[in-house]
């Protein structure tokens, strides 16, 4: 971090007491409890970042005609916080989201957030709520965004934006913590296509993506899968996840990133690792008919979905308007359990970290 930034910071008027924390994180669920604090920096046309603070998270007061509310400039991160082996708190890559923020920023006109604010802002919310970081496999998820908040209606970038970063306990992204998902495959609707914002994590994509989502939950799906927008043939990601194939001679098989598709730093981190392993990686399109008629044929073994809500999921059962095939009977298969225990291993400070990934904060 080059530049060191000064965050103003007032008292919290009304603290949660630690016995109210303590039973909150328990068992929190995901994304409904929040901790005391957030981060604030304002930006604006000539000035520049400043108005950096750390205060009691409360409600925002924004203008009718905030940009945000009628041209969608906004952005966001997800990363987590843990607790580590000996007792500290520690943070996965996040320098890595850092750089996906400043990508999306660019990518929907908005002034970029510079690398050291981001982080800096980040450690200045943890350091503040660290009593709110479950232990066990519970973890503290991190939500920084940035909205354009200029009241003007004329269609260009916005001149002003809001920086916030708050967190959240949380426990298994999914009802139960189970180890296999059901997925559905949609041909009906796509996520994005070449030219647009597939690649920035902004939230007109999820938005676009709830319906299919719901077409999903109709099916008994816990996710969908999306194929691409020109040939409705080739498989791209899920709702908020990449994927991956493993083939029975474990060689690992993952849609290649080419502006359609999110970069995620689990995968990106769970290639690394399984080349460390010993695995062949091939990043390369993906046909879905093909995935279906080689996990019938037991050519394809696994299946999983990876991001930072979820980290490793297993995908057991795929749906589909023509049927339905199976991957597995519920259980994280021998390759997708070894990187799950291999990721969540040097996240938590249980296995070294050869690769400078963990990020010490507390």
């Amino acid at each position: 971090m080059d530049q060191e930034w000064q965050f103003g910071a007032t008292n919290h008027p009304n603290p949660t007491p630690a016995a109210t924390i303590a039973a909150a994180i328990e068992n929190p669920g995901f994304g409904t409890v929040f901790s005391d604090h957030m981060v604030t920096v304002q930006w604006s046309e000539g000035e520049g970042w400043h108005d950096a603070r750390l205060a009691a998270r409360t409600p925002f007061q924004v203008d009718p005609a905030a940009a945000v509310l009628h041209y969608a400039q906004e952005i966001f991160e997800g990363m987590k916080a843990y607790k580590t082996a000996d007792g500290g708190v520690a943070m996965f890559r996040p320098e890595q989201n850092a750089r996906r923020f400043i990508a999306s920023a660019e990518r929907l006109a908005m002034a970029p957030v510079p690398e050291s604010l981001f982080l800096q802002a980040i450690e200045t919310l943890i350091r503040a709520d660290k009593d709110w970081v479950p232990g066990g496999e519970g973890s503290l998820y991190i939500r920084p965004f940035q909205f354009a908040s200029e009241a003007f209606l004329g269609v260009r970038p916005s001149r002003k934006y809001v920086f916030c970063v708050i967190a959240s306990p949380v426990g298994p992204y999914f009802k139960g913590g189970r180890s296999a998902i059901t997925v559905w495959v949609s041909d009906s609707y796509t996520r994005a296509a070449a030219g647009g914002t597939g690649a920035a994590k902004c939230g007109g994509n999820y938005a676009a993506s709830l319906l299919a989502q719901a077409e999903a939950t109709r099916h008994g799906c816990d996710q969908v899968v999306f194929l691409d927008a020109v040939a409705h043939r080739w498989v791209e990601e899920l709702g908020g996840m990449n994927l991956f194939l493993v083939t029975a001679d474990g060689t690992l098989i993952t849609p290649p990133l080419a502006g359609t598709i999110l970069p995620g730093i689990t995968r990106n981190s769970v290639i690394d690792l399984a080349r460390d392993l010993g695995l062949t990686v091939e990043e390369r399109a993906i046909a879905f008919e093909d995935w279906r008629q080689d996990a019938i044929a037991g050519r394809v073994t696994e299946a999983f979905a990876c991001g930072t809500a979820a980290v490793i999921s297993a995908i057991g059962t795929v749906r589909h308007a023509a049927g339905e095939f199976t991957m597995s009977d519920g259980e994280k298969g021998p390759v997708t359990r070894r990187l799950y225990d291999q990721l969540t291993g040097i996240q938590r400070g249980r296995i070294a970290d050869s690769h400078g990934w963990v990020h010490r904060v507390v």
